[in-house]
């Protein structure tokens, strides 16, 4: 069995990941690993084959460039857009990493852990690849990949564990953003008492509700953006439940009848943005009003219902619910696309541009003071550029943005193949250091090293900066730059704050542990 896998590097891999399912799978009380199964797997397997783990490492950082790329894309242009209220997050990120390095320096001489094994163990208790790389340089020995590879997996099992407890508690977050997971539009027909403008209704002024249907005069058409509604007339309020009960009390009285259901003249279809044009546009730039006469009021993006303000940016594999009169519905599913296997095809220029955009800057060396360097692999270059692309949507015909469910699977396909590759290749330098009297110590000061800066973040997140679980859950992942304990978070709740949270921290933190590895071994010196 062992020569057969030996000889088929595809099917190993394959078996990794298969076997990783099912033990990802496996319920432990309220934790399961998830796509982590893979890693632990392949741990196990390599340890008693070693071969086994031969030209995994192209396979490795293939996964990890496809999955952080995908997760700058995603989450990039929310990041810009809130930058200046993620700085406390980015300083607290900083703290933790800081107290992590003391816990090193400290732990590390009282147990009378070797200095360069102590910075691998640094570096695998909070999985970041790069650091390793500028430890191993610094060092010169094969200490730093050693405690690498015997902390990693301490660290994985760490936040998994951390961010199970946390993501599904109810904290108030007051300073945090509320979710647009799990909330809900609602549709109402107002019966109006009174003559006035669109624009004098401070909830549809402020883009808090969209009107779409207008019955007048025993007759049911499109409402004119902007138009008087008279007294007597019945319109019909999409937007959240506070914001229609809001415009029921402004215009009149909630109506006995829906005239949504009234669709003689007037059509309510739900269509798929494909038409590359459209990508990255706003809902006001389509100005379908002017062109057909039609007005746009919620947009679906993955399982997440938005209310359609006219600043919100489209992305390819949109569905949004369109109010049409009927002569015109075949002119606005032209003017869309309306293909979903257009939406599901990948974009192959965009993303096989965006990688080597992103392997490239992370091939970039950055010398350091004392004659030293660092770049940022393989991980974190292409997370920035994702992000960066991911902001700025589409250049000319070039549109960066993914389909969000092309986008979720490469996505999960580069996370197994990521954490598969690394389990194979890492699983006998853990087992040498588990067979030497060096475990319990190894062990111990990785335990204290993930735990504890994870728990610093978390109770500052928490208690100092307020933020909902789910961010605070989100922070942890990006803090240890770990998709698999990212991937742990999402399998358990829906919420896009854990996302940003991790793009957040992911790439910054990674620098600031890269900083910290020459302080470490100056100081132990």
């Amino acid at each position: 069995m062992i020569d057969a896998l030996a000889n088929s590097p595809l099917l190993t891999l394959f078996l990794v990941v298969a076997t990783g399912a099912v033990l990802g799978a496996i319920p432990f009380g309220r934790m399961r690993f998830g796509a982590a199964g893979a890693l632990f797997t392949g741990l196990a397997l390599s340890a008693i084959a070693p071969q086994l783990g031969d030209g995994m490492q192209i396979v490795q950082t293939l996964g990890l460039a496809l999955f952080v790329y995908t997760v700058g894309i995603s989450a990039g242009a929310t990041f810009f857009a809130t930058l200046n209220k993620q700085l406390p997050l980015l300083g607290a990120a900083t703290v933790a990493t800081v107290i992590a390095a003391l816990a090193t320096i400290l732990l590390g001489h009282a147990l009378g852990i070797e200095r360069d094994l102590g910075l691998g163990l640094f570096t695998g208790a909070l999985t970041a690849a790069p650091a390793l790389d500028a430890a191993s340089r610094l060092t010169g020995t094969a200490g730093p990949s050693v405690g690498y590879s015997f902390g990693y997996p301490i660290g994985v099992i760490v936040g998994i564990v951390l961010v199970s407890m946390v993501v599904g508690r109810a904290w108030p977050g007051r300073g945090d953003t509320p979710a647009l997971a799990g909330t809900s539009l609602v549709s109402t027909t107002v019966l109006v008492h009174r003559t006035v403008n669109l624009r004098d209704v401070p909830q549809w002024y402020q883009q808090r509700v969209r009107f779409s249907y207008l019955r007048r005069d025993g007759t049911v058409r499109v409402i004119v953006p902007g138009e008087d509604l008279l007294a007597g007339d019945e319109v019909v309020a999409v937007g959240m439940p506070e914001a229609v009960e809001e415009v029921v009390a402004e215009l009149g009285e909630r109506s006995t009848r829906h005239v949504a259901h009234d669709r003689s003249l007037v059509e309510f279809t739900r269509m798929t943005v494909s038409n590359p044009d459209l990508a990255s546009r706003s809902i006001a730039e389509l100005n379908l009003p002017v062109r057909f006469g039609a007005v746009v009021t919620r947009v679906r993006r993955g399982d997440l219902e938005l209310l359609a303000r006219d600043d919100l940016i489209l992305e390819p594999g949109d569905r949004i619910a369109v109010v049409v009169d009927r002569a015109e519905l075949d002119a606005v599913h032209r003017f869309l696309g309306d293909s979903d296997r257009q939406v599901s095809e990948l974009d192959v220029l965009s993303l096989g541009l965006g990688l080597m955009l992103g392997v490239g800057l992370g091939m970039v060396t950055v010398p350091m003071p004392g004659g030293s360097a660092f770049s940022l692999g393989p991980a974190a270059g292409p997370l920035i550029v994702g992000m960066a692309l991911g902001a700025l949507r589409r250049t000319g015909p070039i549109v960066w943005s993914l389909p969000g469910g092309a986008n979720t699977t490469v996505r999960q396909l580069g996370l197994l193949l990521f954490l598969a590759a690394l389990g194979l290749t890492a699983g006998p330098e853990v087992a040498a250091v588990l067979a030497s009297p060096m475990a319990w110590r190894a062990a111990l000061l990785s335990v204290v090293v993930s735990a504890l800066s994870c728990v610093v973040l978390l109770l500052a997140a928490r208690w100092v900066l307020d933020l909902s679980a789910a961010r605070s859950a989100g922070a942890v992942a990006g803090f240890l730059g770990q998709p698999a304990v990212l991937d742990a978070a999402n399998s358990r709740k829906a919420d896009e704050r854990i996302e940003t949270a991790y793009a957040t921290l992911f790439a910054f933190a990674m620098v600031v542990k890269i900083l910290l590895v020459p302080v470490i071994w100056n100081v132990q010196g």
